[in-house]
């Protein structure tokens, strides 16, 4: 099995929520964009806890996020010869919605939660990058999560949805 495999399914197993975030993600939705590590948002702490990796048989870093950085965390686990896999750890219950929403498609052969779309582009916009801002018109450009993204973005900071209104033309 991939180590996307094995985290998909130690992350299962532990009754975490999760989903495919970041350019796996786009690539579901039909936005190419090449990227060699799969990214994973999840809410619970427990990933932050370097024992808590030991059974998916591979180098992990966990790197913790400080008072004022928008993520608690983020954990790099990476094995020879395969894709490196992001889990990162969100610090904002907005984010809960976004993984109970999450649909499984299949990703490097394996089956597991993505984001829906509209919830991709909130992600996106809290982020804030230019590659964020990139991602974002090419998504809008294949699928009109317009109306959506209307609903949802008052969970965002107020630059976050300042960003939003240049992005949707609103």
């Amino acid at each position: 099995m991939s180590l996307f495999g094995r985290t998909c399914q130690l992350l299962a197993n532990s009754h975490i929520p999760f989903a495919a975030i970041g350019a796996s993600a786009l690539g579901v939705y039909g936005v190419p964009r090449s990227t060699f590590d799969v990214d994973v948002l999840v809410r619970d702490v427990r990933v932050l806890d370097a024992s808590f990796w030991i059974n998916v048989g591979a180098a992990t870093d966990v790197r913790h996020g400080d008072t004022d950085d928008p993520l608690r965390g983020v954990v790099r686990i990476e094995q020879q010869d395969e894709r490196p896999v992001d889990v990162i750890v969100g610090r904002h219950a907005w984010q809960d919605g976004v993984l109970r929403r999450a649909e499984v498609a299949t990703i490097i052969g394996v089956q597991a939660p993505v984001v829906a779309a509209a919830d991709l582009v909130l992600l996106k916009l809290f982020a804030g990058g230019v590659q964020d801002r990139w991602d974002i018109q090419q998504l809008l450009a294949v699928i009109d999560v317009r109306a959506d993204v209307d609903d949802r973005a008052s969970v965002l900071p107020a630059d976050a949805q300042r960003l939003w209104r240049e992005l949707s033309g609103g």
